[in-house]
């Protein structure tokens, strides 16, 4: 057996403890727990008035999904099935949809809610016996009080329900927490009860005497009502809620013509165009506003040619055949040539020079405008001959008031020389600018300002919109001569077919 050197063994020794060593040391490393790298933590905490703000747009959104959702009442209001409902607006008031003739809105009150009623059928059993028994209208106001007060009750727990419900379970839906999904359902039904007492605080119920009507012009003057009836009794909200119902009702019933309007023998309606600017279409819109609302005289304040050239005489024409005495003043765009045509006219009145004509129960003087602007051929002398105009027609006016023969209605087609009649005359007509307006002046006269009846003519494709047609109906007491109330007529211009009719009141 041979013998190991003792040098070798603790070679080998010290070799073997070296393995080992290195051993253990890579399999202490391989089940070492990484060590841990330094790390930034940042907890993003929000605002308070960011959380805030979060709340209340989870608020918003979900009363408003509540309202649409549940938030609609049906309710049977006299002889109609009808549906109310609140929708957030920012002006509030009311709408009434009458589908399909169109809609009456009404400023009942100023609250961040509107209230929607859509009248969506018409009972055919209740109609009926309405039109059977015709004393029945008589307790109609009474129903109709009962039914609208009975649908509001039932419309404020419905909403009530809905916007906690609506706010609730969005609220849940995005905080996940029940507490803070009660307290979006708490403001939900706070904003809710301040809306309606704004709506209670601001409340008109005058607004009925004034709505304004789109849709089917035609049907307008039987649903909006009587003018001397509205004006003389404004005491009657719930009389004329009922009138309003009522007519809807015949609204309804009348399957191939409208029901008629009924003139009030006691009221003279007149009706004021300008601005026709040599468009026929004019012509058959004016006829049939003379026809719908039992007419008694038109004024026409100017500018119903473009040229004021005799070949454009034949345009008017159709003056004759309207079906009301035409009275008529001189524009900017009408020449003498024109005037002395309409001067032959039958049933025409050609106003110049503040010269006074009674003409249906009325005293009307007018003037021509002193500038012919077309060619040229007088030289414009800006405001001054306005204001020259109109004091000549004020102090004619004035004639007439020694005389013992007031007039009351003047007529120019210049506003700036209409205002120069202001203390003179009860109320001036004018036109020129094609934009409607009213303004009671410093001394009370009454400026009344027609937008263009003829839709500006050429000018109407001038813009990137065509402007309105629009016209007005003037009611005035047979009696006193005063002015009671007007309807403001606009139509859609060229290529459109909407309509809108907006009763005013003076007082107003």
């Amino acid at each position: 057996m041979a013998r190991v050197p003792l040098a070798d063994l603790d070679r080998t020794h010290r070799i073997m403890h070296d393995i080992r060593r290195a051993v253990r040391a890579l399999t202490d490393r391989r089940h070492r727990s990484p060590r841990p790298r330094p790390t930034l933590s940042l907890t993003y905490v929000p605002r308070p008035w960011i959380r805030a703000l979060g709340l209340v747009a989870v608020v918003l959104v979900g009363a408003w999904l509540g309202l649409l959702v549940v938030g609609n009442v049906r309710v049977p209001v006299g002889p109609m099935d009808t549906t109310m409902a609140l929708r957030p607006s920012l002006s509030g008031g009311t709408k009434i949809n009458v589908s399909p003739l169109g809609a009456l809105e009404l400023d009942s009150h100023s609250a961040p809610v509107r209230l929607d009623v859509n009248v969506d059928q018409l009972d055919p059993g209740r109609s009926q016996a309405l039109v059977d028994h015709p004393e029945r209208i008589s307790g109609l106001q009474d129903e109709i009080v009962h039914d609208v007060e009975h649908g509001t009750l039932d419309l404020a727990v419905r909403s009530c329900v809905a916007v906690v419900s609506g706010a609730t379970a969005l609220g849940l839906a995005v905080y996940r927490r029940p507490r803070r999904a009660l307290a979006a359902g708490g403001l939900a039904l706070t904003l809710l009860a301040a809306s309606g007492a704004s709506a209670y605080a601001t409340w008109n119920p005058k607004s009925v005497l004034e709505p304004r009507f789109s849709g089917l012009l035609s049907s307008a003057p039987s649903v909006v009502g009587n003018a001397r009836s509205i004006v003389t009794e404004f005491d009657v909200y719930q009389e004329e809620l009922a009138r309003l119902v009522t007519n809807v009702t015949k609204l309804y019933d009348a399957t191939s013509t409208l029901p008629a309007y009924s003139p009030d023998p006691s009221t003279i309606r007149v009706l004021h165009v300008s601005d026709i600017h040599l468009n026929p279409a004019s012509w058959k819109i004016i006829a049939s506003l003379v026809e719908q609302y039992k007419v008694d005289v038109i004024v026409d304040s100017g500018d119903t040619m473009d040229h004021g050239t005799a070949a454009e005489n034949g345009f008017l024409d159709p003056i004759e055949d309207l079906g009301a005495p035409y009275v008529w003043v001189r524009g900017n765009h009408d020449s003498m040539v024109t005037q002395r045509y309409l001067e032959r006219m039958k049933n025409v009145h050609v106003l110049d020079d503040g010269r006074a004509e009674t003409i249906a129960g009325l005293r009307f003087a007018g003037i021509g405008d002193p500038q012919f602007t077309p060619d040229r051929s007088v030289t414009p002398g800006g405001d001054a001959s306005q204001e020259l105009a109109g004091a000549r027609l004020a102090s004619a006016l004035r004639d007439q008031q020694a005389k013992g023969t007031p007039v009351d209605v003047a007529v120019a087609h210049e506003p700036v020389a209409a205002r120069e009649t202001d203390g003179t005359v009860p109320l001036v007509l004018s036109g020129h600018v094609h934009r409607q307006g009213t303004k009671v002046l410093k001394y009370g006269t009454r400026l009344r300002t027609e937008g263009s009846t003829g839709g500006s003519g050429l000018r109407a494709v001038e813009g990137e919109h065509p402007d309105p047609i629009e016209a007005s109906i003037l009611y005035f007491d047979r009696d006193s001569r005063h002015l009671q109330a007007w309807d403001a007529i606009k139509l859609g211009g060229l290529g459109q077919t909407t309509a809108e009719v907006s009763r005013h009141l003076p007082e107003g």
